[in-house]
């Protein structure tokens, strides 16, 4: 393949998730402009190869047998565009939302603290309706700039019917290459770079990022939080091989060191079965499943 300077063949994934595990991808391409990944994504169709985006890889799980096609990282496309009279700011697919959170604060513009522990990127954002501490992608997206088709579209948070951990960028082909968000801007930079210290903080404090983990791995189920059940149901600290359910918090599945795709996979069953007998409650994963994955092993 020569569609871009970054494509590799039999290229190993694990390294470009959060969990650090997965196979290998039949082609990878890691664009650094939007004109790569532009030729990326044509070369797929041309080819009529499977394509799968990924960004941050902090909410996924990759089989261990890899994923045939062509997976298109686009951790890599950053930049962002601050317009000051407006409070808008126009960030780029692979922009880390931490990094947006930070500079928001030191420009004196409300409205990403809740973003600073999220390891994802606004890509994802925009896909999963991101969320944290209060606060998600839904509550201050403007607009997302997405390639369907073969065209380049603008959609309105509207158009991208968001619901919980939701958009409609879930159930089909879409890439998104940028986003506008709206931040209010004039607020004192030391309070917000304090108020998004203690986010991170209070995040860290609870979570076990010192731990490969893709974030939380279950939606919170109404009425009710999917953490709680998983520890009253007394599966914190339960493995299977290297994967484990967090002792410090129970919606985290982390990975010890030598946790397979499919030990986590196995894991993230168990516990949904466990909490259906339980207490009758399906939880449903937040995790996107990529590849093919033994079931019942």
């Amino acid at each position: 393949m020569t569609a871009t300077a970054q494509c590799q063949a039999q290229a190993d994934l694990a390294e470009l998730t959060t969990y650090r595990v997965g196979g290998r991808a039949q082609w990878l391409a890691l664009p650094r402009c939007q004109e790569e990944l532009l030729t990326a994504v044509a070369w797929a169709q041309q080819e009529q190869v499977p394509l799968t985006v990924i960004g941050a890889g902090s909410n996924l799980l990759i089989s261990d047998r890899g994923l045939p096609g062509l997976v298109i990282c686009t951790r890599y496309l950053r930049g962002a565009q601050w317009h000051e009279p407006t409070g808008q700011v126009v960030a780029a697919a692979g922009m880390p939302l931490p990094q947006l959170a930070w500079e928001a604060a030191r420009r004196g513009w409300q409205g990403f603290a809740w973003a600073v522990g999220i390891p994802g990127t606004v890509g994802g954002a925009v896909v999963m309706n991101a969320g944290a501490q209060g606060g998600c992608t839904a509550d201050y997206l403007i607009s997302a700039e997405v390639l369907h088709d073969g065209s380049i579209r603008t959609l309105t948070r509207a158009e991208l019917a968001y619901d919980y951990r939701y958009s409609c960028l879930q159930t089909g082909t879409g890439v998104v290459l940028s986003a506008r968000w709206q931040c209010i801007p004039g607020h004192d930079p030391q309070c917000l770079q304090r108020e998004t210290s203690d986010y991170l903080h209070r995040r860290r404090r609870t979570q076990p990022y010192h731990l490969p983990s893709c974030g939380s791995v279950f939606r919170n189920p109404p009425a009710s939080k999917a953490g709680w059940l998983i520890e009253q149901s007394g599966l914190k600290g339960y493995q299977i091989g290297q994967a484990q359910v967090s002792p410090l918090h129970a919606n985290f599945i982390v990975n010890l060191g030598g946790a397979t795709a499919q030990n986590i996979y196995d894991l993230i069953h168990y516990v949904q079965a466990v909490i259906q007998a339980k207490w009758g409650i399906q939880l449903h994963p937040e995790v996107k499943f990529l590849g093919d994955f033994s079931s019942g092993s």
